[in-house]
């Protein structure tokens, strides 16, 4: 398919012609040729690996050099799809030195195009800072999965008065700071298309209705390679988890039986046919 590299001022603009957006994430080289192969419009590097590749329990433990390693994996398959690196927890809380200095490196180090980070009004002049850099930043606030403690859990946010309050004024500061696009997670429908509706900039909903101007889902949620939990918002569009044991199972009962390898998937060594030599008469 031969389709232009999706650019940030395409992202702005699909807001503008009310087209969607259509995020994923990935986190190795094979998926990420995949998932560039179709029209995907960004491809993010999400922290999440750290529960999906690295099988911690939240994604707090995941490190700069570990995202910075996977992402530039990721970057080896893409050439159309924006490519957006996740900044990991403490990668950018300290300072606003040590927000650009990791932020560069993934587009330095990574070949990232754009980096996220959870936060609002918090990490407004962080945020700043980064894009006055020439680094451009995609916001998140809603559930944050790194301030999973301080939430309590993945809950919800943004369903009483006061939530809903802050969440709103997050979204502003970002669009303030030069954010390009902010996503949304874990907060009511009418409330994410009252942000969506407010902001110049787009809204990527996970877990965030209808309303927001795109998507983004986990790539192994989506695929049906995760088993353990399914949040509500998740749609499974497939369920490679049952397929991939089936073929599993049936190479253990093929190599088991001898089935696997027969001769079509064995090499064969060449023979050549005898040279007959010239006034033999052969033994007597």
């Amino acid at each position: 398919m031969d389709r232009k590299p999706v650019t940030i001022p395409a992202i702005i603009g699909k807001k503008n012609s009310r087209s969607k957006i259509t995020a994923l994430t990935a986190y190795d080289f094979s998926f990420a040729k995949i998932l560039d192969a179709t029209e995907i419009d960004i491809i993010l590097v999400g922290d999440s690996l750290a529960m999906v590749a690295l099988g911690f329990p939240n994604t707090l433990p995941v490190t700069m050099d570990e995202m910075i390693a996977h992402t530039r994996a990721v970057k080896r398959g893409v050439q159309n799809s924006l490519l957006v690196g996740d900044m990991p927890f403490m990668s950018y809380q300290v300072s606003g030195e040590q927000a650009i200095a990791n932020a560069g490196r993934f587009l330095q180090e990574g070949g990232a195009a754009a980096v996220k980070l959870e936060g609002g009004l918090r990490v407004a002049q962080k945020v700043r800072s980064i894009v006055q850099a020439g680094i451009p930043v995609m916001g998140h606030i809603g559930l944050t999965p790194q301030s999973v403690h301080q939430f309590g859990g993945y809950k919800v946010q943004g369903k009483n008065l006061l939530q809903a309050r802050q969440i709103k004024q997050d979204a502003r500061e970002l669009e303030k700071a030069g954010a390009f696009a902010i996503v949304l997670e874990g907060i009511p429908s009418d409330l994410a298309g009252e942000i969506t509706e407010c902001l110049k900039i787009p809204t990527i909903g996970i877990g965030a209705g209808p309303h927001c101007d795109g998507q983004i889902l986990v790539l192994h949620d989506l695929l049906g390679l995760t088993q353990d939990f399914t949040p509500k918002f998740v749609k499974r569009y497939a369920n490679l988890d049952a397929e991939i044991k089936k073929a599993v199972g049936n190479y253990i009962d093929e190599v088991r039986s001898g089935v696997f390898p027969d001769m079509e998937h064995s090499y064969h060594t060449e023979k050549k046919p005898l040279k007959k030599v010239e006034g033999s008469r052969g033994n007597h």
